[in-house]
């Protein structure tokens, strides 16, 4: 399907969807059973939308959250690297953590999703030491 007013309704409702379960889905899960739901491997029905019109929808969408008001970058971050991934593209889905915090009663965290390389949705926060890369990239052996 070409890049067209109802290829962009379809996606634009399964996102409005998709930010409304977030919250339910994310719930209490540990680390890992938050990345999986960035999946790594799916199908590709919004090839045809370019990179920026998914990034302006996705911060569109979650700009006024009422649910996962203090994990706003994990519910935008997740949605734009699973949207992104439907659309053909390799995302990285970056997490890092705020030095200082290591050693409060809670850590403070963040998220933000990279296309080659170059930060699409959020960005790291200053003080923010980079922890882990979604997909994690393995470096080729040395030849």
């Amino acid at each position: 399907m070409a890049d067209g007013p109802v290829l962009r309704a379809l996606f634009r409702v399964h996102l409005w969807l998709s930010a409304r379960l977030m919250p339910v889905l994310v719930g209490r899960r540990d680390f890992e059973g938050v990345l999986r739901l960035a999946p790594l491997q799916s199908p590709a029905p919004y090839r045809d939308l370019p990179w920026t019109y998914i990034v302006h929808r996705v911060k569109r969408t979650v700009r006024r959250p009422w649910l996962m008001r203090d994990r706003r970058c994990l519910r935008e971050g997740l949605l734009g690297f699973r949207f992104l991934r439907m659309a053909g593209f390799d995302p990285e889905l970056r997490f890092g953590v705020d030095a200082r915090s290591m050693h409060e009663p809670r850590l403070s965290a963040h998220c933000w999703v990279c296309l080659d390389g170059k930060p699409v949705v959020s960005d790291s926060q200053p003080g923010m030491v980079e922890i882990y890369r979604h997909p994690a990239r393995m470096k080729a052996p040395a030849a």
